[in-house]
Order: structure tokens, then sequence, then C-alpha cells
């Protein structure tokens, strides 16, 4: 083909739709600016799609007459930079997701869309006519010559409320000659930033002990990219060394990120930091509105915000300036993105930290075995805090064996026993159960008919507040029925309890006393869980219930005893990683207790008390249990002694996913080395959900390099397979567990 008959150079495009490649486009033929970064509206088929440009004249191999132009601009200026998007392209191909996916997932919501971006700037006017040789025009316009003179000296512009402060009431004669051609409606840009000043800290922060101050100076002394892991024990300061963190790399000029795992840690930490840093704050989290989200997204986009704290996908966040990366809870499951593009929060920032040559802290009282695995091979330093802060001291866990023990809605006597005497002396008690309704299962006494949901692998949760039999997988809802669909008998039972029928229980067993709910159900209100959690750190409720929203950061200096209901299940469970994640919410729950100068103490009600990896933890610490951990995974050759990747598919259709991924099985292991193992393929650990019958294939190598080659190689294999329209599938590298 000639040469001429190719096009010289186009635009190339990420669009918001579901395709693995970058497509190919021309400039808008009225010859508007475009740069990487900006958003177009792109032809794709008979459809509309909203487009990121990532790469300006470049050349192409298309033929000319094959490529579309861009049908308009939709941004000024680009939304990321040049890092940005090798940050983010970079994240697609790691985590093998379509790169339109990963850009547009790094922008608000209404940014997805065909909108431009919210202008917050201040309205204002500007000089678009020539001011002197309008002059002799003003000569019996006093006013008006007046006006413009101000605005001739401000090529920028001025506000609204600067003119009426200089000039007063000046609407007529601006009207007057925006109506000649002299003036226009402007947005007034924010000052520039002056140049940064040490902030100082407060009177209030109190004086690091020397395992903090170690911790802090090792940092400090970082020039350029290092990882640390902070691991300290609950209540041992963790957050003061943030601070002191934070501060240093304001007064140097840099902005920070603060990566929280759970929404109901954001209130509570920026409450915190907002005592303490004088840079402006912004504040990323599902919670907000779409304005809101967008607000704190520009303002951290533009440099006018300082210091971001947010939940996962903040990491995406564009920052100019990034100095410091923080991960708070690094272990936490909720920083994993398990549908759409799947991707892990703390890996990433680890990753935006080298990127940005900066220092990146994992903070932790439970580090994961991924992490310590790093750490202790050196290539992430480890600092540790093995003391709680000021005067407060571990607490006492005592087990509780619940073996034939006669237990009131799953509270046994001795459990009752020490609420008792800790509600007498005046403190505070909390409770954890992690299983929110009132039981997890409602049966039939006479039939035994049980509420199972038709569409999932799981029994429907009664609620019965709500008066709802509820599906926790796929949230089908039903009224909760007074007597038995399948023999009408009115005899039905709840079995089992979850934190709303413990609720029940506990305000029989102690009338009148401040008790406080605190679950997903009780905190749906926005602003509820803020307002618990502060009348809890008040004193105000006596005994606090609830789910793993409570067990993760709070500081509850009134709380003397913990009680947990229940983590058997984390002792026998499916997934390899089950031990370890009942390990971490163990200690993570047990550190609520005793954080102020009242010892604490934690009961943990168990079935297996003789359990050997509850022993060792329980006797010798996290450490020790990690250890002892790894060494079993070095034995199976799991991670992170080896890398993974789930290939997941679903259909309505029986055995079609399965299937489906035997074809993706066949057509893998040519492309593999012998080193490559592949599991499966096999039913997922709930075959049925939501009405969709699910299956998966594991793909695990003894390096990441060896795994991302092959996968490489089979995801546009994989792609050109045939498969039935109804058939979904999904690939999680690094998968975190079973779904």
């Amino acid at each position: 083909m000639p040469a001429s008959s190719r096009a010289k150079a186009v635009l190339r495009v990420a669009v918001a739709a579901p395709l693995s490649e970058l497509l190919d486009y021309l400039k808008p033929a009225d010859g508007t600016r475009v740069l990487p970064g900006m958003r177009v509206l792109v032809p794709l088929g008979r459809a509309r799609r909203v487009g990121m440009v990532v790469a300006a004249d470049v050349p192409t191999t298309l033929p000319a007459e094959r490529i579309k132009p861009v049908l308009s601009v939709l941004d000024r200026e680009p939304l990321l930079a040049a890092g940005d998007l090798r940050f983010l392209l970079w994240a697609a191909e790691y985590y093998r997701g379509n790169p339109g996916e990963a850009l547009f997932g790094a922008l608000p919501l209404r940014l997805r869309r065909p909108r431009p971006s919210l202008d917050d700037r201040p309205s204002g006017w500007r000089v678009c006519g020539e001011p002197e040789t309008a002059a002799a025009e003003l000569r019996r316009a006093p006013r008006q010559r007046e006006v413009l003179a101000l605005l001739a000296k401000a090529p920028a512009g001025l506000d609204d409320a600067t003119l009426r402060a200089r000039l007063g009431d000046c609407i007529a004669p601006l009207r007057a000659l925006a109506g000649r051609g002299l003036i226009t409606r402007c947005r007034i840009a924010a000052p520039a930033e002056p140049p940064p000043t040490p902030l100082a800290i407060q009177a209030s922060a109190p004086t690091l002990n020397a395992h903090q101050a170690a911790a802090t100076a090792a940092v400090e002394r970082c020039q350029g990219f290092g990882c640390f892991l902070l691991d300290g024990v609950t209540g041992s300061g963790k957050t003061e060394v943030y601070l002191r963190l934070i501060d240093r790399a304001l007064a140097a000029g840099r902005q920070v990120l603060v990566l929280v795992p759970e929404i109901g840690l954001t209130p509570q930490l920026h409450e915190r930091f907002a005592r303490r840093v004088t840079a402006p704050i912004a504040v990323l989290h599902s919670a907000l509105s779409e304005t809101e989200r967008e607000r704190g997204w520009r303002a951290a986009a533009t440099g006018e915000a300082r210091l971001l704290l947010g939940t996962r996908s903040a990491v995406f966040t564009p920052l100019r300036n990034l100095g410091l990366v923080i991960v708070d809870e690094e272990h936490d499951m909720s920083l994993k993105q398990q549908e759409g593009f799947r991707y892990s929060a703390r890996d990433l920032a680890v990753r935006r930290a080298q990127q940005a040559d900066c220092p990146v802290l994992l903070g932790s009282a439970t580090p994961s075995l991924e992490t310590l695995h790093n750490a202790r091979g050196g290539r992430y330093r480890h600092l540790r805090l093995p003391q709680r802060a000021g005067t407060a001291v571990d607490p006492k866990i005592l087990v509780a064996d619940i073996r034939a023990q006669p237990l009131e809605t799953g509270l046994s006597h001795a459990l009752l026993t020490r609420m008792d005497r800790e509600i007498d002396a005046g403190n505070q008690v909390l409770l954890f159960l992690n299983r929110r309704g009132f039981s997890p299962v409602l049966t039939c006494h006479d039939c035994g008919w049980t509420s199972e949901c038709p569409r999932c692998d799981a029994r429907m949760t009664l609620h019965r507040g709500r008066a709802l039999l509820l599906c926790h997988h796929c949230g089908l809802e039903h009224a909760q029925p007074v007597q038995c669909p399948y023999c009408t008998s009115p005899d039905l039972r709840p079995l089992g309890q979850g934190t709303e029928r413990v609720e029940d229980t506990l305000r029989q067993r102690f009338p009148g006393l401040p008790l406080a709910r605190i679950d997903r159900d009780s905190t749906r209100k926005r602003g509820e869980l803020e307002r618990l959690l502060a009348a809890a750190q008040r004193g105000e409720q006596r005994i606090l219930l609830g789910t793993q929203m409570l067990a993760k950061g709070h500081h509850l200096p009134g709380v003397t005893l913990v009680g947990i209901l229940d983590l058997d299940h984390g002792l026998y469970g499916s997934d390899f990683r089950a031990t370890e994640r009942m390990a971490q919410l163990l200690v993570q729950v047990a550190g609520r207790a005793g954080r102020a100068e009242r010892p604490g103490t934690v009961l943990l009600q168990t079935r297996h008390p003789q359990h050997p990896m509850l022993e060792l933890l329980l006797g010798e610490g996290y450490g020790a249990f990690a250890t002892a951990a790894l060494a079993e995974r070095r034995e199976a050759g799991l991670p992170p002694f080896s890398h993974q990747a789930m290939l997941r598919a679903d259909s309505p259709r029986e055995q079609a996913a399965l299937e489906f991924l035997a074809q993706v099985l066949e057509t893998a292991r040519p492309l593999a080395p012998p080193e490559v193992e592949f599991w499966g393929p096999a039913p997922a650990q709930m075959e049925r959900r939501a009405g969709r019958i699910r299956a998966q294939l594991l793909l695990q190598a003894p390096t990441r390099a060896l795994l991302q080659g092959v996968l490489a190689r089979l995801l546009p294999a994989l792609r050109a397979l045939r498969r039935p329209r109804e058939l979904r599938w999904s690939i999680d590298v690094d998968p975190q567990e079973n779904l």
C-alpha cells in the first residue's frame, strides 16, 4: 500500500469500553489542541464513547481511510499527567485489565461520561479588547473607564468579589463594557502556592518513645524510594509515626497519600489529621456524593489539597508532587478490589511510590504473610513498635472452652460473668461476632425446611428488625414468612445467632444499659457510623456489639473487656489463607481492649482450644504464628513462595463455565513451561451465585515474571475462543481469596 494512503500521525486512545487494545483516531477536523491525558468523544461502531488520549502524533500502520476522526475534545487541559498515564497503563498490563477500564477507573464518576469537569474557580472578568483604543470611546463613561483600567492591570482577570471590594457596585459598567466587546466572563485561577514553610507540630503532640522515634528517623533518612513495614502492636502509636512523617513531607512542599481499608476508619483519621496538620486535606471514599468525590479529586489533582486520605481507589488519584505514601492496615482484604478491574491497592501503592521516587510505609499490627516475607527477605525495611504507647499495657487473653457448655444466644457463662464485673466497675465491654442479622437460617420445626436462597448455594439470613430474609451474597430479599412455605406450619424457628439476635438478648439481660450495635445494617444511614463511634469513644455506650467494622483501628479508651464469640470457622476454612485471616482478626479485635490506663482482658470462646496454630498465636504472639504459617506455605509451595492468577467463568447454564475453562486449559498448556501448574478447572467454592453457575482455573508459577509471560501469551488466545453469549469470564492476578 502506498505511504500516501496511510495516516501520518494519529491519536492513540483508550476507550471506556471492554477492549483490550488502544485505538487510533485522527485529530479533530477543527484543529482543536489535543494532548495526552485529555478526554475525547470518539465513534466506536455505531455508538459514541468517551476515550482518554494516551499518546499524540504517533505513527500508525492502519490505512488512512479506516481511521475515523475524534468527534470532540472534552477537556481544555489534561486530567492525567504523563506519569499518571504510565502508572495506570502499567497497572492495566500487570493485572491484565482493559486500558480504558483502568484509566477511567481513576476518574470521578461524572468524568467517565462525556461531561465537562467541575470548575470551582470563582467567576470574574478579564479584558479581551484593546484598553488604549477604547479610552476615547469611554471619555463620557468615567465609571466604565475606571473598571476597564483596573482590569487592564490584571491580564488574568479579577473575580467578582475583588471587583466589588475595590469599586463597589459595578454591575452596570461591567455589562456595558461586555456589550462593547471590551471584557468577557472568565474563571479565575487559584493563586500560586506560597513557598513551603515548616509546619510546626502542635503542643498537643505526644513525645515519641524510643521505638517510634527510631522508626520515624529511619523513614526520614530515606532519599528517594524505599519501602518500610511498620510492624507495631495494637495501640503502639503507629498513627503518631504517620503524623510526624506527614509533617516532614508537607514542610518540604510535597503531597502525601494515605490509604485506609474501610470507610469507617476515614472520619476518625480525618479528625485526628485535621487537628495536627495545617495543610488542606482531601478525603475520597465511596460514601461521598459524586460532586463531593469530584471536588476532592480535583483538589488533590491540582495540588490544592496537600494530604489525600482515601480508600483503595484513591491510589489512582493524580498527585502533582507526591512525596510520601502510607498504607494503614496493609494486611486488610478490603484493599483488594474483587470486581471489575481487580487490583491490590497496597501493591499499587508500592509501585506508585517507586515511580514517584518517594518512601512508602505499610503499617499493621498483623502484617500479611506476603509483606512479612518481603521484609524478612530484605526487600522491605522492617520497623518494629513492640510496646503500647504511653502507660497502656497489652491485654490479658483468656480462652473459654465452650464444648458441651450451655450458651445463652452464643454467650457463655464465663463471658457473662466477666461482663457483669466490668460493667459494675463502670467500664465498657466490646463483643465481637462477625455475622450480622438475627440468625443465619430460619427453619421449620415440623418438616425441616430451611431458608435457602433460590439463586445461590447459601441460606438466607433472617433480619427480624426489618422482617426480611436476605441473601448476603446476591442481595435477594423476601418478606419474613409467617408459615412454612413447604408444609404451611407456623412453627418457624431461627437457628444460630447474628448481631441482631445477640443484641436482643443483651437488652433483656442488661435492661436500660446503653448499648450500640455497629454493623452494616445499623449504619446504613449516612453519618450513623460516625455518630455511634463518637458516642462509644465518649463512653456513652456501655456495651458495644459489632462485626469487623469495630475491629479495625478504632481507639476506644473505655473498653476493658473484649469478648470474641466465634472465630472457629477460620481454623478449618477451605481457603489456605483462612487461618491467617483468623489470626489477624483475633489480634485486631483483642487490640481494642485496655488502650488507656485501665488494663484490658480478652475472652475468646472456642470449641477448638487445642488447635496448634491457635495455641501458638495465643502463647507466643503473631510473629511466631506468622513464622510457622510461612514455613507451611513454603513446604506447600503456596504464595508468597509462588505466584498465582485465577481465571473465573460463570454462566446461567450448567457445565458451560467448566466446559469453557477446559478449553482454556487446553489452549494454555502448550503456551506454558513445565514449571507452571494448572489447578482445575473446578467448581467455585460457592458454585451457584445470583443464578449463575461458576467455575475457576488456577495458574501457579514459581516466579512473577514466568506467570506474567504465560498470561501475555494466553489472554489474546483466550479472547479469540468461541463461547456462549451468556458466559462471562474474568482474570484475577494475585488473588486473595476463593469467591
